[in-house]
């Protein structure tokens, strides 16, 4: 808050001059503190369609995006851990059963 303040107090009578410093004090604190929380820029998005549209088409690709290659990554990581359990009798002949499955469907 700057101490010259753009507000003429003088032109007040005596009594209420130092209400007016007050309340002007008051106002420049509650700007400051919207301007510090980008009211303007909120409201500006929530005001302009247009904005709010390209914004959550955004949000929505990379989301989408994000979880494709999330869920990528957690199946290769699964079906890595997987291979290294092939040659163990329950899961290995299950997973061959499988293959041979998908193999028949594929002819």
């Amino acid at each position: 808050m700057s101490k010259t303040s753009p507000y003429r107090v003088d032109e007040h009578p005596f009594e209420l001059r130092h209400e007016v410093k007050r309340l002007n004090r008051r106002l420049d604190q509650i700007a400051d503190s919207l301007e510090k929380a980008e009211i303007k820029d909120i409201l500006e998005n929530y005001t302009n369609p247009k904005k709010r549209i390209i914004t959550n088409f955004t949000s929505g690709i990379a989301r989408g995006l994000g979880l494709s290659i999330g869920t990528f990554v957690i199946l290769g990581v699964l079906g890595y851990i997987l291979s290294l359990f092939v040659k163990m009798p329950v899961i290995g002949e299950y997973i061959a059963n499988l293959l041979h499955y998908i193999n028949q469907y594929k002819r």
